[in-house]
């Protein structure tokens, strides 16, 4: 799979060839073991070094590659590693639910519901990357409105890698069946019904089935990946 173009709209070209190298990962065409080069990376995106090195430390901090003097090792993501990605971005995503609950909502619920709209065009015509985009777009349009510079700064350092996991997952989802992408379509309109209610108590619980599902989605999608012993 190649990273689609219009996740990258606006990205340097450090930010470019950290997640299209995120994404191999990720999929295990890179796998844990095999040594990075930021030379035979600059060849190939005929650019200099400097940006694969950006790009290089950007995975670094992921977790995914270790850097060393020879060139930078491969570390992989193991299940449980996103597992506990997906850990804290529930936590996020409860705590800005919450938040924008005590507020006016109506607005917010117009985007959400557009939002979702797009989602289901993206899986009429079968395009895995716009549903994707649109997911992802559907949980940070919560983050934003919770008007919470902090917990923005968080999600937005987590979002490099959450766009590969969800690129992924959704690729396999549309792979099984039309029946399970509306499912997932579904999940979100539970989402906004919850935000609609203003009820914290439907809040925390549509929050925590939702990721009880994703986790699922998870194990199913990334059984094969782990870290060499």
């Amino acid at each position: 799979m190649k990273f689609p173009s219009m996740w990258l709209k606006n990205a340097s070209l450090g930010d470019q060839i950290a997640n299209e190298l995120r994404l191999r990962i990720l999929e295990n065409q890179i796998k844990p073991g095999e040594v990075l080069s930021e030379n035979n990376i600059a060849g190939q995106y005929g650019t200099s070094r400097s940006p694969v090195r950006d790009a290089l430390k950007a995975l670094s901090l992921d977790g995914l590659i270790r850097l060393e003097r020879m060139g930078a090792v491969v570390l992989g993501m193991s299940l449980d590693d996103i597992q506990e990605l997906y850990d804290i971005r529930e936590m996020i995503e409860n705590f800005a639910q919450q938040k924008v609950s005590k507020k006016n909502v109506r607005l917010l619920v117009q985007e959400l519901r557009q939002n979702i709209d797009k989602m289901e065009l993206a899986a009429k015509y079968d395009n895995h990357s716009e549903f994707a985009y649109y997911d992802l777009l559907f949980h940070e349009t919560i983050v934003r409105h919770a008007e919470h510079k902090r917990l923005l700064n968080l999600w937005n350092s987590m979002k490099p890698l959450l766009m590969s996991v969800i690129l992924v997952t959704t690729e396999r989802v549309f792979a099984q069946s039309a029946e399970h992408v509306h499912w997932v379509v579904s999940k979100h309109q539970r989402i906004v019904e919850a935000i609609a209610s203003q009820n914290d108590g439907l809040i925390t619980k549509t929050v925590g089935r939702y990721f009880d599902d994703s986790k699922h989605t998870l194990t199913e999608s990334f059984d094969d990946v782990d870290r060499p012993k």
